[in-house]
């Protein structure tokens, strides 16, 4: 068994959340989001960012709206949309749970 492939299916687990939690404050455009997740090692990459960015707009979590840039093609920046909002509060209480959950098995804290 490959460990580095555990870990990846590890994050892959919790990105969708990341990404809403990410955009809870802020409109973000993809390249910020990207930024945000590499910053916390979540070792992403465009080629899934994307994909997961239209799945979360399909089922109505996340809006964009395109954006002039000064430094070159416009941005296409997200935001939570209502719905999205109420989504991240109740992942946010599965969060905890799972955590906890996770901790009381694993002997951390």
């Amino acid at each position: 068994m490959n460990i580095e492939n555990t870990k990846a299916q590890m994050r892959k687990g919790v990105l969708e959340y990341c990404i809403l939690s990410i955009l809870k404050d802020d409109d973000k455009y993809a390249s910020e989001i990207l930024e945000a997740l590499k910053d916390a090692k979540m070792l992403v990459v465009e080629g899934t960012i994307y994909p997961l960015l239209t799945r979360l707009k399909n089922a109505g979590l996340l809006n964009y709206r395109w954006e002039e840039s000064t430094s070159g093609p416009p941005r296409k920046y997200y935001a939570l949309t209502e719905t999205g909002k109420l989504f991240l509060n109740e992942l946010n209480g599965t969060w905890d749970e799972l955590r906890n959950a996770v901790n009381l098995v694993t002997n951390t804290k």
